[in-house]
């Protein structure tokens, strides 16, 4: 029994080590596509970005497919908390819902997907992973989305109103990758805050 209660000891933290290798390398993943693209990042350049070995990268993740999906999926599920979090009482001020969705666009996370869209458009076998993902990932956005603004969708135009929030805040990301756009940006939310009390009440 004392052999058992040992070995027990000794897995947990080989668990925990392993689980801090996981959350490195899937980090270290996001913030190399953001800064180097599909084509500038490796397995091996993400493992050193880590302080990992190759082979414990590919432990972890077999192929870079696999690492690069997981580690957008890993970041936006963080994104996420992080965005419920913001609003721990639930239904808040509409545009202050506007401008904390717009920021999830805006940033080194919706960078690093951007470059895994681009990749994805062209490499055959990532397009299917990327393409399951972005609709989990979006139906996630657009729940919580509903949730915060406290928006009924069994009334007219309420659904499309939230999507078209949320296509609008991906342009904003899109349009702030080229430019510092804030300026614009606030007044485009400060819109929106319109549009959502007109649609909304």
């Amino acid at each position: 029994m004392g052999a058992v209660n040992a070995g027990l000891v000794d897995r947990v933290p080989k668990q925990d080590r392993s689980r801090a290798t996981r959350q490195r390398l899937l980090e270290a993943a996001v913030a190399c596509l953001a800064e180097h693209g599909w084509a500038g990042s490796t397995v091996s350049v993400v493992a050193e970005r880590a302080g990992v070995s190759r082979g414990a990268a590919q432990h972890h993740f077999p192929t870079r497919e696999d690492l690069f999906t997981a580690a957008v999926e890993y970041v936006a599920e963080q994104r996420s908390t992080a965005l419920r979090a913001l609003f721990p009482d639930g239904p808040a001020d509409r545009r202050a819902v506007v401008r904390a969705l717009v920021d999830l666009y805006t940033g080194p996370v919706f960078r690093a997907a951007l470059h895994l869209w681009v990749a994805a458009s062209n490499e055959d076998q990532l397009r299917p992973r990327v393409t399951e993902l972005e609709a989990r990932v979006g139906r996630e956005t657009h729940h919580i989305a509903v949730e915060l603004l406290d928006a009924d969708e069994s009334r007219p135009g309420v659904r499309e109103t939230v999507q078209g929030l949320l296509d609008m805040a991906r342009g904003l990301g899109l349009a702030n990758l080229l430019t510092d756009d804030g300026a614009r940006r606030e007044r485009v939310v400060a819109q929106w805050g319109n549009i959502l009390d007109e649609v909304l009440d």
